[in-house]
């Protein structure tokens, strides 16, 4: 008996079977296949199956002659329930019947493909149009017992499987519906898991070409820097800093800070030390480049209440000398053989950018001496609680920490990756900050 083709019904959008239907009981403008409509039992009871997810699934037979053979006989999914089944004699009206509840596909390969008569160049051309119409559809082939081989290379196209249509009866039909249901299920599962892992690499390559490289050629100085953000899976936070060697010998020490730990703050920062590069090549330096700073900064903010710290140092080309200027930042760590570890002087110390209009920034001389090394750092290193109370390590503890590694024999990234493991131990655990530290060393 021809099975009557159905009216179309509003039902919300699935994705193979992983959405429920609107409705699992009563009438329905949807003609099922002479199974009688009858309450099912076990409709408000766990299934083991996930296919149903306690609704009908709906089939689309897409045959030229579904009334001239049985070749869809009465259907029950693992539940008992009885498994609709819409029909259309070619792929015109088939698109038309493939509404969001269809969960299958049951296509002919048989059936020719629309503006392709009387050509056999591709004989899967009908599956690849099903294919591209219903992407996110599990598709069955059906074909004759005597050509196993065109099924299977439907298979390899795209079909989740194939059946033989003279050994097709209800039971293997309804177990195929289910298990090609869940196959394109898993499939579009494993794509999107697929999809987030290769955007989660792209973003990776992108945030590591965004952290910076010194340019420290012809400088003496070295150079070590270490960098965690606070955003787990991330390669980049609101910490930036940068090193650069200008034409006339000088170095150029940057570090800053963006409130905020979020995407848009770790875009800001790059933002902030690309134009910082850019203006200190140009020859800006002290006042000037930091108002500089701030307009980019005002420019480019998402919200007016934004603001960044930042820490410059500029190091004559004898490396004795150096200015600074602090906006808002915490000053600099200066360590030099036979002394003790201390903060260089803050007393100059300006407003951080973002905050008043037309500000200042002093910039403060400083004598380094023939033999130094300089430590600039983010509030991340310092503001990490000690033990369980509220107590933070704090800039004292901190040169105390660094006195301490430095009398053992540590320099360079051997100091700087062991002060950050402190601080976390110190912690109890990761830091919820920020930690961006860089040391530059002048060893006659």
């Amino acid at each position: 008996m021809p099975v009557p083709v159905p009216r179309q019904r509003a039902i919300p959008a699935v994705e193979s079977g992983q959405a429920p239907a609107a409705s699992t009981g009563g009438p329905s403008g949807d003609s099922g296949t002479g199974a009688p409509r009858t309450e099912d039992p076990a409709h408000n009871t766990s299934n083991s199956t996930a296919t149903a997810h306690h609704t009908h699934l709906t089939l689309l037979l897409i045959e030229d002659d579904p009334g001239g053979s049985p070749i869809v006989p009465d259907l029950l999914d693992q539940a008992g329930k009885p498994i609709r089944v819409r029909t259309a004699r070619n792929l015109t009206e088939a698109e038309r019947l493939l509404t969001d509840d269809v969960h299958c596909i049951l296509l002919d390969l048989a059936l020719p493909a629309p503006g392709r008569a009387g050509e056999t160049d591709d004989e899967l051309a009908v599956l690849r149009h099903v294919l591209e119409l219903a992407p996110r559809h599990a598709v069955l082939a059906l074909t004759g017992s005597g050509d196993a081989e065109r099924g299977a290379e439907a298979v390899r196209v795209g079909a989740q499987d194939y059946l033989f249509r003279e050994e097709l009866d209800g039971r293997l039909l309804g177990r195929a519906i289910q298990y090609a249901v869940e196959r394109k299920r898993s499939e579009s599962a494993e794509r999107r898991l697929a999809e987030g892992r290769l955007r989660a690499q792209e973003n990776r390559r992108l945030e590591r070409g965004l952290l910076p490289t010194p340019l420290l050629e012809g400088s003496s100085l070295r150079f070590a820097a270490r960098y965690r953000p606070g955003r787990s899976r991330a390669l980049l936070g609101g910490d930036f800093y940068d090193v650069v060697r200008t034409p006339d010998g000088t170095v150029h020490a940057m570090i800053g800070d963006v409130c905020g730990h979020g995407p848009d703050e770790a875009a800001l920062g790059v933002e902030l030390r690309i134009a910082w590069r850019a203006l200190t090549l140009a020859g800006l330096c002290g006042d000037q480049l930091l108002n500089t700073l701030q307009q980019v900064l005002e420019h480019e903010r998402s919200d007016d209440e934004i603001f960044a710290t930042l820490c410059t140092v500029d190091i004559a080309p004898d490396g004795r000398r150096a200015g600074l200027c602090l906006a808002g930042h915490p000053a600099p760590l200066i360590a030099r053989p036979g002394r003790a570890p201390r903060l260089l002087p803050y007393d100059n110390n300006g407003p951080a950018l973002g905050l008043l209009p037309g500000a200042r920034w002093p910039r403060t001389q400083v004598e380094l001496g023939a033999e130094w090394s300089l430590m600039l750092y983010t509030d991340g290193l310092i503001e990490g609680r000690v033990g369980e109370g509220g107590e933070r390590l704090g800039q004292d503890g901190m040169v105390e920490m660094i006195s301490r590694q430095l009398a053992a024999g540590l320099t360079g990234e051997d100091l700087l990756r062991a002060a950050v493991n402190e601080v976390r131990e110190l912690n109890g655990g990761e830091l919820t900050d920020d930690v961006a530290v860089l040391l530059l060393n002048r060893v006659p």
